[in-house]
């Protein structure tokens, strides 16, 4: 990369200097998300694992799981309200400061919630502390991954920042497999009692290590070209909420609507899968963990493969095709995971995590694209975090619901169904590859 910005605002440098702080970029923007998507994906698992029993006295393990569930989903709600605040000063102070904000309170609530007691020990009190550091994760969360993706593609070439904004694309892989490995190693270390009483907790508390990482990295950092530009040109506005749902309403609903396949495919093959796996098709905790770290593999394979074809091709066939394929996959559902076949189940989740990368690559890029500088921040983080709600806040729980119902066959069209809500969405837009970004 040269020492200049696209837009030119950067001053002149020498190129070792350039090719440092690019790196130096890269990295910040990967990492934050790595670790972000790290505390999210902890408390995923446990969910799928051991908060029902924990916090949940009830004598049903059907209703503890969908009690579990439904504190996974408080999050998604709280994420569209940390995209608020977190994209306001984001877009009137600065991506870093923002950035650095936003990791301290995920970090700060994920720790705590490896602190809090179970019902047997506090009562009520122990549901009602963790609904609240749930919520504070969900805060953190969504305020994350908009700076991130900002980071990386305010920087990058115009005809790079699909490849640019890939790299926090990259950072849930890393956060899934951080998560799960540790999980799994728990597993196989530790008997069903120690995982139970104190094993579970262990991954909550290592994210304050992570969280430290994450700070000094960012804290390295300088604030984007083009932000800068927009300090130069008196382009921020004073309410960036107010501008964004004022004049770019559009963007915004079509980029949350073409995030839900993404969502829809990770979660329903994760959270949903991974109970269903144990407590229905009664794999141990260990092996199911262990074939989901398999198949998060073909993710992050798939990661940069779809970032560059968004460059070549553009965002929206990229799409496209994306969508068309996870339409198919809800048709695998039933045959394939209902099977409880060891290599019948991994299959189906390499294909939904496989498409889950497919689709959740070319996002880095085209969120930010769908929106002017001053309120970018916002813009891309508010429709990240809608999706979220529509694609994955209660996914696990209308999964648990349908495959009570109806069985597996259910829950496959429900993914077919939110893969074609994401279809219109991406064939109502415009390409963005084009765009310049200052």
């Amino acid at each position: 990369m040269s020492s200049a910005s696209p837009s030119g605002s950067l001053p002149a440098s020498p190129a070792s200097d350039a090719q440092m702080s690019t790196s130096r970029v890269i990295f910040a923007s990967f990492i934050g998300t790595a670790i972000e998507f790290y505390d999210f994906y902890v408390y995923a698992t446990a969910a799928a694992l051991v908060i029902g029993p924990v916090f949940f006295p009830h004598s049903s393990p059907a209703a503890q799981a969908l009690s579990a569930f439904v504190t996974f989903g408080i999050a998604f709600i709280a994420r569209p309200i940390g995209s608020f605040i977190f994209g306001h000063f984001g877009d009137r102070i600065g991506r870093k400061s923002t950035l650095v904000a936003s990791l301290l309170v995920m970090g700060v609530s994920t720790t705590l919630i490896g602190f809090v007691p179970g019902y047997a020990s506090i009562g009520s009190l122990a549901p009602v502390l963790l609904c609240i550091l749930r919520f504070g994760q969900g805060i953190g969360l969504g305020g994350e991954w908009g700076g991130a993706a900002l980071l990386a593609t305010e920087y990058a070439p115009q005809n790079k920042r699909g490849w640019f904004g890939m790299f926090p694309q990259l950072g849930p892989s890393v956060g899934f497999l951080a998560s799960n490995g540790l999980f799994f190693g728990l597993a196989l270390s530790l008997s069903d009692e120690q995982f139970r009483s104190w094993g579970w907790r262990v991954p909550f508390i290592v994210s304050a290590v992570l969280v430290g990482l994450g700070l000094y990295v960012r804290l390295k950092i300088a604030e984007t070209p083009a932000f800068r530009e927009a300090i130069e040109k008196k382009e921020r506005v004073r309410v960036p909420i107010a501008t964004l749902f004022g004049q770019y309403l559009k963007p915004t609903l079509l980029g949350a609507i073409a995030m839900i396949v993404c969502y829809t495919l990770f979660y329903i093959s994760t959270v949903f899968s991974l109970s269903y796996g144990v407590s229905t098709l009664h794999f141990t905790r260990e092996k199911f963990l262990g074939l989901l770290c398999f198949a998060v593999i073909f993710m992050a394979i798939a990661t940069p493969i779809s970032a560059l074809a968004s460059d070549k091709f553009g965002r929206r066939p990229v799409l496209i095709v994306g969508c068309i394929a996870a339409i198919l996959s809800g048709f695998t559902m039933a045959p394939l995971l209902g099977s409880g076949n060891t290599y019948a189940v991994a299959l189906f989740l390499t294909i939904e995590l496989f498409l889950m990368g497919v689709t959740f690559a070319p996002m880095g890029a085209l969120l930010p694209e769908l929106f002017p500088t001053n309120v970018r921040y916002t813009g891309a983080g508010v429709a990240y975090n809608v999706g979220g709600i529509l694609g994955a806040s209660v996914a696990p729980y209308i999964a648990q619901l349908l495959a009570n119902r109806g069985g597996l066959a259910w829950v496959g069209g429900y993914v077919s169904v939110a893969a074609a809500i994401s279809l219109l969405g991406v064939l109502c837009m415009r390409e963005t590859r084009d765009i310049k970004l200052s």
